[in-house]
């Protein structure tokens, strides 16, 4: 009998993937949560910390994007955390893809690493933005945060 069961589980998974099908989206609320990084010197650098916490009430069912958009005069310069990053537009602009499975009341966190240009000059604050993309979150006012960054010698 589970044998059976095993069985005619794997034959199921077989057929979701072979059709594409996909868990339905959960009932959850993903939000970033506003963290300033460090300030950098001139030609320095310092890391955001992409925040993002699901407030449940249930685990995710599908993966969610974090995208980090950075203002001008600053570049984002890997490594990046997770692994999967992907820069793009330049460098003012990554995304990372976290899987399925954030349960309730539990964060993840990207970290991009960005380099201020050497001619942005000392005292300089910029606004960046953190979204966090889901086709699981019912809640998208809280999907966008901004953060600041700061150039001091």
């Amino acid at each position: 009998m589970a044998r059976r069961l095993t069985t005619l589980l794997a034959a199921g998974v077989a057929v979701m993937c072979a059709t594409g099908l996909t868990a339905a989206p959960s009932d959850s609320d993903l939000e970033v949560v506003r963290l300033d990084p460090t300030s950098a010197q001139p030609g320095g650098s310092t890391v955001v910390h992409a925040f993002v916490a699901n407030g449940g009430p249930e685990q995710t069912a599908s993966p969610f994007t974090v995208v980090v958009r950075l203002p001008s005069g600053f570049t984002a310069q890997g490594p990046y955390f997770p692994e999967d990053c992907r820069a793009e537009a330049r460098g003012r602009v990554v995304r990372c893809t976290f899987g399925a499975g954030l349960a309730p009341l539990r964060t993840a966190t990207a970290l991009v690493p960005v380099r201020a240009d050497a001619d942005v000059p000392s005292g300089t604050k910029a606004e960046g933005h953190v979204q966090v993309v889901s086709v699981d979150d019912r809640d998208p006012r809280n999907n966008r945060t901004p953060f600041t960054l700061s150039v001091d010698c």
